[in-house]
């Protein structure tokens, strides 16, 4: 309703915003109106880069993370260890695993997690892909699952897990515990649970 007191291009503009995640009616309003007083040129080049990380972004065709260029610069090293993949619902979940400076193996992206109230099963993943990166990558001695410490990361984790260990690999799972700096009155049972499945030695 609020909508037919705007000029129809800006109507357009706020409808659109309003489409994105995490961005409601008010907020799409205020990019609106931030993006109306910025100047074309800075407009344009704001379009342009939408427009140009849509048409020149791809899938890696080992690891189907995002890249410009196949193979991505990941599976293109010759400095990551071979025998070990970690896999892992997105790709933003490379970068957060990289920038910990642990991880120096190979890596694959799902695109996702199982959730059948969203509709998402395994056919909707890139779990047949991963498959097949096992399948052509005999050097890979162990798969960590990384999926997110939720119901539906632990339901892929757990789906995935029994499609790989017939395969004679080592599956492992990333340790679900405390953060750094966190008090264990405030933890809640099952992050404590975690932490203390995950205990190793000192």
């Amino acid at each position: 309703m609020i909508m037919m007191y705007y000029p129809e291009p800006v109507a357009r503009l706020i409808e659109e915003l309003n489409k994105l995640p995490g961005i409601g009616p008010k907020s799409a309003q205020r990019l609106a109106f931030f993006l109306l007083n910025r100047t074309v040129g800075e407009v344009e080049r704001l379009a342009n880069a939408m427009v140009g990380a849509k048409a020149n972004t791809i899938y890696c065709s080992v690891c189907c993370n995002l890249t410009e260029k196949d193979p991505c610069h990941f599976c293109n090293g010759g400095k990551r260890e071979n025998a070990i993949l970690c896999v892992v619902e997105d790709p933003r979940d490379v970068i957060a695993i990289e920038k910990s400076g642990e991880f120096k193996g190979r890596y694959h992206v799902l695109h996702g997690a199982i959730s059948p109230i969203d509709g998402v099963g395994p056919e909707q993943l890139k779990i047949k892909e991963l498959l097949l990166h096992l399948q052509h990558k005999p050097e890979i001695a162990e798969v960590l699952l990384a999926t997110n410490p939720n119901i539906e990361g632990e339901a892929t984790a757990m789906y995935i897990a029994k499609l790989v260990k017939p395969l004679g690999l080592r599956v492992t799972r990333i340790a679900h515990g405390l953060p750094v700096g966190g008090d264990l009155e405030y933890a809640d049972e099952v992050t404590l649970m975690r932490a203390i499945e995950g205990r190793r030695e000192l």
